[in-house]
């Protein structure tokens, strides 16, 4: 992997993601990012929409000590026994690190897909521990489409991490996030919470969107290549977010701009728990499907029009079962407005088969809307 080691010359960090703000993209609320995958440099262009940002008004979302200021020093010691540093070496070599937190006494950690693809495809994995010990780890299970994923090492009295929710942040609390950024383990940051409900199309090589993270947590706390899949906790040390991703400004030449400059995004606890739940119960995770595919309106056409055209309808499927028919014009999700593709894999992607979603939508000047359970 391209990268720069450490002082320390540990491996090159793979992770996390990094995004590339263009000048343009400054100037706006939801620009054109670009992607950098530091597996290839390649530089890939995604969206970065900007829907329900508004803070959480419940008196439980912030604790007591977040009152006053998160104390750094408690947290890193209640914490940095549960956040353990991931290697990976490929049959070629190639390494990479990442970041993984204890979920329970059976040796399980949660941490990022994007952190331990390479194993999926026979690379070796380890565990380094807060206290110096290191130990193979193997793959339980993967949801490259939500980037979550679990991996197991040996149980050795390790400490697991307290769970929070994500149900009730505020923008504003504080937060810390623990890691290894740059292979440097055992690393500590403070921020706050930047912004709630990020909606966060991830492509890879290919140009292809390889996942999809919803309701994304913004934080100002410092994130660098090596944090992902590590934990961003409150005051308490409750684990709230799992850090994946990074935004950095280019170069002049347009070249890679390097680490943090304060845009950090964590994927919410509540939904990385439910998958990581579902996958050591299963071996796996599959969002529930509408079984349609659609295109979106050229809004150009008329100033009224929005939404996206049914173009297939899958027989027997959850739409069709519902009444949903190619020509129909999907206007929301849950009450929220279709626009484009990504409004499709928000409204799906943390729910499960059997779940209900309403939809909204025109047929020959009629606006009905249904109630469509997944398969």
């Amino acid at each position: 992997m391209t990268g720069t080691s450490d002082p320390q010359g540990r491996r090159p960090p793979a992770s996390p993601r990094r995004f590339e703000i263009s000048s343009t993209a400054l100037a706006v609320m939801a620009g054109l990012l670009i992607l950098s995958l530091m597996a290839s440099g390649t530089a890939l262009w995604m969206v970065l929409s900007n829907r329900s940002t508004a803070a959480s008004t419940s008196p439980a979302a912030t604790s007591a000590t977040d009152a006053a200021e998160c104390n750094a020093v408690t947290i890193a010691d209640t914490v940095l026994p549960s956040v353990v540093t991931i290697h990976l070496t490929s049959s070629s070599g190639q390494s990479s690190n990442g970041t993984g937190s204890f979920i329970d006494e059976k040796g399980n950690i949660l941490t990022n897909d994007h952190v331990i693809a390479a194993a999926a495809n026979g690379a070796t994995m380890t565990v380094l521990r807060s206290d110096g010990v290191q130990s193979p780890a193997q793959l339980v299970g993967r949801v490259p489409r939500l980037d979550p994923a679990v991996i197991r090492t040996d149980p050795d009295k390790d400490t697991v991490i307290g769970t929070g929710t994500s149900s009730t942040l505020n923008v504003g609390q504080s937060v810390v996030a623990l890691g290894a950024p740059l292979g440097l383990s055992g690393s500590v940051t403070r921020g706050i919470i930047s912004a709630l409900g990020r909606q966060m199309p991830l492509p890879d090589a290919s140009g292809e969107l390889s996942a999809y993270l919803s309701d994304v947590i913004q934080t100002d706390a410092a994130i660098n290549p090596g944090n992902s899949g590590g934990p961003l906790v409150d005051c308490d040390g409750r684990l709230i977010g799992v850090n994946t991703a990074i935004a950095t400004v280019p170069t002049a030449e347009g070249a890679s701009g390097g680490g943090s400059v304060g845009l950090g995004f964590a994927i919410p606890v509540d939904t990385a728990m439910a998958v990581a739940k579902e996958v050591l119960r299963t071996g796996s995770f599959t969002p529930g499907s509408l079984g349609i595919s659609v295109v979106p309106l050229d809004e150009s056409s008329a100033a009224s029009a929005h939404g996206l055209y049914v173009n297939a309808v899958t027989a027997n499927g959850a739409a069709a079962r519902a009444g949903l028919k190619v020509g129909d014009v999907i206007t929301e999700f849950d009450g929220q407005k279709a626009r484009s593709f990504e409004d499709l894999v928000i409204a799906t992607v943390r729910k499960r088969a059997g779940d209900v979603i309403k939809v909204s939508y025109t047929r020959n000047g009629q606006s009905p809307t249904v109630a469509v359970r997944l398969t």
